[in-house]
Order: structure tokens, then sequence, then C-alpha cells
């Protein structure tokens, strides 16, 4: 089982804190079991937490053997980090433990200098106090998180679960993080200057919407070679009124719709059959696996093959 280690340091931000205990406590595995077990781990037993105070059930030495540790932020992000947690933070580095920030936590990351020479973001509101207080960071503001690989860093707020379900679908494939996404009742892709690298079988639909029907035709079928003209069609009206209803419901255009429709069919397909890469950008409604492929990278940021390697 994947150990899941959230550092509670003084004045940490409760929503930050819960946010991974959630979400990773509540994921389950195909079969039934819990994917992850968390600690949370502090460096003295009482944390306050602004409007209440909390006790830890682990100290530092949590930290050792986790497979991951998140570090969530804090109301303070100009406070000092205390040599124990530095040198915990980066002996866990050293060991290859995966270490992610949510808002304000990548302050205390930045402090070990685990993020020098990285790209990484945090809250927007406080993105110009880290570049300067951190000038070898490249702090890029506009994006919900950023992944390096081993180290890893999110935005504020609800970012932080965007960042979790990432890191549950890089362990455990777009089926445990829909799950955990559907759980959580929130979308598994958002708009944002970062694509989402998180898919499932069924595109989330706005319930309940007038467009609810022509969504799902679409879904049914990906396949076909579709343009803006049949979904007005399918829909009964206009092609402008159907660009304004959707931007109004989905917040993007039919054909950004459709397309990323059929990448994430073409993902859940890619972990789940053995078609070739060919055959599956045909299944999905690509006329060539040259144009498939395009797509396929332009969304994921990686190439069929790949992203298929992964799930080997």
């Amino acid at each position: 089982m994947h150990t899941v280690a959230v550092l509670a340091l003084d004045q940490v931000i409760p929503f930050d804190l819960s946010t991974p205990i959630e979400v990773f406590a509540r994921t389950r595995l195909p079969d039934g079991r819990p994917g992850y077990q968390v600690r949370v781990c502090a460096e003295q037993p009482d944390i306050d937490a602004g409007a209440f105070s909390l006790r830890a059930p682990w100290g530092l030495d949590g930290l050792k053997g986790a497979d991951t540790i998140i570090v969530p932020g804090t109301a303070d992000p100009a406070a000092p980090l205390t040599p124990a947690v530095r040198d915990a933070l980066r002996a866990a580095a050293k060991d290859g433990t995966r270490i992610a920030s949510i808002c304000s936590g990548a302050f205390p990351l930045a402090a070990t200098g685990l993020l020098d020479g990285l790209r990484a973001t945090t809250h927007w509101i406080a993105a110009g106090l880290l570049a300067a207080a951190h000038p070898d960071i490249e702090v890029d503001p506009d994006v919900l998180y950023v992944d390096n690989g081993q180290i890893l860093t999110s935005a504020g707020a609800a970012a932080g679960l965007d960042l979790c379900l990432h890191m549950i679908r890089s362990d455990y494939g777009s089926a445990v993080a829909a799950d955990a996404a559907r759980l959580s009742v929130v979308p598994l892709e958002r708009e944002g200057g970062q694509a989402q690298f998180i898919v499932h079988d069924h595109i989330p639909t706005p319930r309940g919407s007038a467009l609810e029907p022509l969504l799902a035709w679409l879904q049914d079928n990906l396949s076909r070679d579709l343009t803006l003209a049949d979904i007005a069609a399918q829909a009964g009206v206009s092609t402008r009124t159907l660009i304004r209803r959707f931007r109004e419901q989905t917040g993007v255009t039919p054909l950004q719709w459709l397309h990323r429709a059929r990448i994430r069919q073409a993902q859940h397909l890619l972990e789940t059959t053995r078609h070739s890469v060919e055959r599956i950008g045909a299944q999905v409604g690509f006329g060539s696996p040259t144009a498939f492929r395009d797509r396929f990278r332009r969304t994921t940021g990686v190439s069929p093959q790949t992203y298929r390697r992964s799930f080997s």
C-alpha cells in the first residue's frame, strides 16, 4: 500500500491539510482495497490551525518510509522553517520520496532548496512573494499545478485537489482517479493553464442541463466524423446558438468538448486494451493516426505509446 505523510506545520491552513487526508484516505482500488495509508505528521504534537488546534499522531519520524509527503499551506508563508523539518524533507527527497506542496506549502518546500532550478507554482496572490524570496525558482502563477517528477507544487485552495487526483492517476490509473473524483464531487478536468492528465471512461456532463441529451449522444458517437453542423443539426439549433449554449453550460466550444472526450476515451483504451494505436485512433474518431498522435500529445504532453507504457 502507498503511504502518504501529510506534514502539519504550525499555522497550517485547515483546508489544505484536510484535502489530501480526505482524498487519499477514501481512495479505493478496483477490488475494494484502500489505495493509500495516510499519516498526519508534525514536529510538535500540538499544532495551531487558526480557528482550532490539532494533535498529530505522528512526529517527523512518520515521514520516514513514506512514498509521498504532502506539505500543506500555512497562514504565514514567510515563517522560518525549523532545521528539523528542513533536514527531514531533504532526507526524504534524497531517499527518492515524492514530495508535493499545496498552496503556500511551496514556501517551506522552497526553504529546503528542493525547488531550486525547478518550475513551481503557489497561490496566485503569493506568487510574486515566492519569486522574490527564491529567485532560483521559476514561478508560474498561471497553472493549477506543476509536476517535476519527484517534486510537485499546486496553486491555492481547490488546486490541491487537482494535484491529489493527478497523483492518484499516476499511481493507479484513470479509473481509480475517476472514482476518487466522483467521491469528491469534482470534475476530472478544469479549465486552466495546464492540461489535466486525469481521465475516466465518461466525460463529466452538467446534470439536468439542456445539453445533457446532446452530450450523451456525442459520447456515443465519438467514432463518427462529426462537424459543427452535424452537432447543431442533432441539437436542432443553429451553429451560433450551439456554440453559445456550450460556452454557457460547459465553458468550452462543442469541438473542444468533442476532442477532449475522444482523448479521454483513447486513454481508457490505451490502459485497458491491447489495440494498436492506429485502431484506437480510428475508434475515437480521428481520421488518421498522425492526427490522433498529434492531438493526444498536445492534450496530455506525451505520445500514446508513452502513455500506454506507464500502465504496462
